[in-house]
């Protein structure tokens, strides 16, 4: 009977522990998140708005004259000031034709000052130095909602001189902080709205399975939740919910344990790679080398010898062809490596960003990357 209870009680210590290590394993994979990072309200959004006006105060880096709609654009907000001037007589040497783009926010109020993104749709050099005109903001359903006035901030500049230029960054495209006036409010009116609707930002059937019920856990009878979908769920306000803010407020603020997913994000217009520790490699071995070929072509001048006659100076063409194949460089990784390992070792070989990006392809069709690869 002795043995027997030695025995259990041994039993019951061994799977304490393996529940302790399954536990810190799991806790570094597991994360708690508030529902307000994870989901958003079905209707309460931002409005994307555009017009398009003119920026003046330029010094000569307008468009040019061959930029018709300029000149249109021009002449008709003269024509509006009482002034008659046709098109052909305008000079639009320091002024630009730009779109003016601004997320028009939810529950916006007249008013309120919004930050505006201004960029250049004709050949203007630069918009440095220059003011936006009152620019009417415009909406998907054709109606005015805001608008834009105000002195650009252009983080970019070009300068060019005989022969030579320089630029950096885009000097034609900038913003005006504050630069935007809400003129119409564009609210959502949620006593209205029959049921409420949490629109996940990912697409997961355990979190929101996981959102609805904690929920139902923690607001009891004020509010009913519902997983529709991956992607959505649904929200019935009970008759203890009291005003809708104040209940959105105690939901956004629930915690929802959620689990990482490894995830490898790279960019093959910039070179850039984001790869999360997490990320675990199968058993792979990769093969790397280099082919490059140069084709050079020098001009010679071939004149005829002094006292010659019938000669002529021609100039011929030299071309030289030199191809280097480096031998292939070549990484062994074991089953459960990381990806600073992988990092390392691409290094090692002098492995570029472009490279990197190939090789990741690579294994992720192979089965090696246990991770999802986005490119973007």
């Amino acid at each position: 009977m002795k043995v027997m209870r030695l025995n259990k009680w041994f039993t019951l210590a061994a799977i304490a522990a393996l529940l302790a290590v399954l536990g810190q394993e799991s806790a570094s994979q597991v994360r708690t998140v508030r529902v307000h990072e994870l989901a958003t309200v079905e209707g309460v959004r931002e409005n994307p708005l555009i017009g398009y006006g003119l920026v003046a105060g330029l010094r000569g880096t307008g468009d040019s004259q061959q930029t018709i709609f300029t000149t249109q654009m021009l002449a008709n907000a003269l024509q509006k000031m009482g002034m008659q001037v046709l098109s052909t007589q305008v000079k639009v040497k320091n002024v630009a034709s730009v779109f003016v783009t601004v997320n028009l926010p939810a529950f916006a109020r007249p008013g309120m000052q919004l930050d505006v993104t201004v960029s250049s749709m004709g050949d203007a050099s630069s918009l440095s130095g220059g003011t936006l005109l009152m620019t009417p903001l415009r909406a998907a359903d054709g109606q005015i909602y805001a608008a834009a006035q105000g002195t650009l901030t252009v983080g970019g500049y070009s300068a060019s001189g005989p022969g030579t230029s320089k630029q950096v960054n885009h000097p034609t495209a900038g913003r005006i902080p504050g630069g935007g006036l809400v003129e119409r409010e564009a609210t959502v009116d949620l006593s209205a709205l029959p049921n409420l609707t949490l629109l996940l930002r990912e697409p997961d059937f355990a979190i929101a399975q996981r959102i609805a019920d904690s929920i139902n856990r923690e607001l009891g009878p004020m509010v009913v939740a519902r997983a529709a979908d991956s992607r959505s769920v649904e929200l019935k306000a009970g008759d203890k919910a009291g005003p809708i803010p104040a209940m959105l407020a105690k939901v956004e603020n629930l915690e929802i344990p959620v689990t990482q997913k490894p995830k490898v994000v790279v960019s093959e217009r910039t070179g850039t790679i984001v790869m999360g520790k997490d990320v675990q490699l199968g058993a792979v071995s990769i093969l790397h080398g280099n082919l490059s070929i140069e084709v050079a072509t020098e001009l010679h001048v071939s004149q005829p010898l002094p006292g010659s006659k019938g000669g002529e100076t021609v100039v011929t063409p030299q071309t030289t062809v030199k191809t280097q194949d480096n031998s292939a460089r070549r990484i062994e990784l074991r089953e459960g490596a990381n990806v600073e390992q992988l990092v390392n070792s691409l290094q090692a070989i002098g492995a570029t960003a472009q490279d990197v990006i190939s090789i990741l392809q690579a294994m992720k069709a192979a089965g090696a990357l246990q991770a999802e690869l986005e490119v973007i």
